[in-house]
C-alpha cells in the first residue's frame, strides 16, 4: 500500500487534486483527466520516488491498442500478448482491459502501482 500512497501523493500534486479523490481503481485519463504532459511529469516523479527506471511505453500502456490491433491481424489470443508485453499486469486485470476497451483509456491508477512494484523487484 505504500506504492499506492505515494503515487497518489504524486498524482495529487501533478492534477491539483484532493488526495481522498485518487483511488487504486481511478482511471487517469477518464476520471482524473490526466493529458500527456502530465504523464511524461509523472513518469520522471515515479522515477525519483523510487529509483527504478521508468518506461513510459510501459508504465502507461502505450502500445496497448497497437499491440491489440496487430493481435487481430496476427490471428493470436489477445490476453497472451496483454501477458507477454506487460508480465506486471495480473490475469484478472488483462482479463478487465480486454473487456473494458469501448471505454476509452484503460489504465488505472493499481496498473501503475503494479508496474513500480515489479520494477521494484527485478
Amino acid at each position: 500500500m505504500q506504492t499506492f500512497h505515494v503515487i497518489q501523493q504524486e498524482l495529487s500534486q501533478l492534477l491539483d487534486m484532493e488526495s481522498e479523490e485518487i483511488q487504486m481503481d481511478s482511471y487517469v485519463v477518464r476520471d482524473l483527466g490526466a493529458e500527456s504532459i502530465d504523464l511524461l511529469e509523472l513518469a520522471v516523479a515515479l522515477n525519483a520516488r523510487f529509483s527504478v527506471p521508468v518506461r513510459d511505453s510501459e508504465i502507461f500502456l502505450k502500445p496497448l491498442r497497437g499491440l491489440l490491433d496487430q493481435c487481430l491481424v496476427e490471428d493470436t489470443d489477445p490476453f497472451a500478448c496483454l501477458r507477454r508485453h506487460f508480465p506486471y499486469l495480473s490475469q484478472e486485470r488483462c482479463r478487465e482491459i480486454l473487456g473494458d476497451l469501448e471505454g476509452g483509456p484503460v489504465l488505472q491508477v493499481r496498473d501503475l502501482v503494479s508496474y513500480i512494484d515489479w520494477k521494484s523487484t527485478l
